[in-house]
């Protein structure tokens, strides 16, 4: 264990958190006296266990979850990018041509569906018109100035990105594989966020230069976290399968070479071996090992890992 790692997760944790190994107390506590408060007490003489107090539990972040039923989903990978939702944009061009008078609104601005854009003066009827919004979005082009003659080009581009397109490219050894209907789980590069969607189109015909078909995954955005132009990951659900028991991929750890999960017990947490099966990324079968219905540590289980190789030093010593 990097010592840095260790030393940060005690400044984390504080000094009160245990963790005891081989049957044997990791500290000795005194009685409780006065002006101690609610301190944690001893470690309990469990073979790896690690006392937390509420305390801790919520300065170290860690989540619990409880094991019970869960669907595996068997999916093929595809690597796209987000779009626009071409079918949720709008060009507007100016109904009479004329010199343009006034601008309300710049690119990025969000406008609503009716909502006045830019004024015209015709140049048959010298009065003026006013330009508005078709629909509600975000201004994502503006070719529209005072003083500039308005014709048949577009002077802005409105984008409603309440949903967006997810354009995957599929190889043609998968191209079988997918079909429109099919539930997407889609996830940023980072993997910090995800979505469901659903393929919606599976073009006709493939692309000479990169050699792929695409496929179109429709996505809502109504949060606006899918922003236009990124990157992303698409995992197409290929098959479902409900298995009794599971846990989270994230709580998964690994001991002396076993995949365990850290039980949630009384006052802290306590490794359990495990024998997984199958997997999709999200959530691991539990064929032995765990029952339905028992707590267990999920995000930065890690932490518990850490303090555990921690305790176990310091007892070698």
């Amino acid at each position: 264990m990097n010592r840095t790692l260790v030393l940060m997760l005690s400044l984390l944790l504080g000094p009160s958190l245990c963790a005891c190994g081989g049957g044997e107390r990791a500290s000795e506590t005194k009685p409780a006296g006065k002006g101690q408060g609610d301190k944690a007490a001893h470690a309990e003489e469990e073979s790896g266990y690690i006392e937390l107090t509420a305390e801790q539990l919520k300065r170290s972040a860690i989540a619990v979850a409880q094991a019970g039923p869960a669907e595996i989903r068997e999916a093929l990978p595809l690597y796209g990018v987000i779009a626009p939702n071409a079918e949720r944009v709008r060009e507007i061009t100016p109904r009479y041509t004329g010199v343009i008078r006034s601008v309300g609104k710049r690119i990025g601005d969000a406008v609503r569906q009716g909502e006045p854009l830019a004024v015209v003066e015709s140049n048959e009827s010298l009065e003026n018109y006013t330009i508005i919004a078709p629909l509600s979005g975000v201004i994502i082009a503006r070719n529209a100035n005072p003083g500039e003659q308005a014709g048949g080009k577009a002077l802005f581009t409105v984008a409603d990105l309440s949903s967006v397109w997810v354009e995957v490219s599929v190889f043609p050894r998968d191209v079988a594989k997918v079909r429109v209907g099919q539930s997407v789980r889609v996830k940023s590069a980072d993997r910090a966020l995800s979505a469901e969607g659903e393929v919606i189109y599976v073009a006709p015909f493939g692309s000479s230069t990169n050699q792929t078909v695409t496929a179109r995954v429709l996505l809502d955005n109504a949060e606006r976290k899918w922003p236009p132009g990124l990157y992303v990951t698409a995992e197409v659900t290929l098959a479902k399968t409900q298995v009794p028991v599971a846990v989270r991929q994230i709580a998964l750890q690994t001991l002396e070479n076993r995949n365990v999960v850290f039980v949630q017990r009384e006052k802290g947490f306590a490794p359990q071996a495990i024998q997984t099966g199958r997997g999709d990324g999200e959530f691991a079968e539990v064929l032995s090992g765990l029952q339905g219905g028992e707590r267990y540590a999920t995000t930065n289980s890690f932490i518990l890992k850490a303090e555990l190789g921690k305790g176990e030093a310091e007892h070698e010593h």
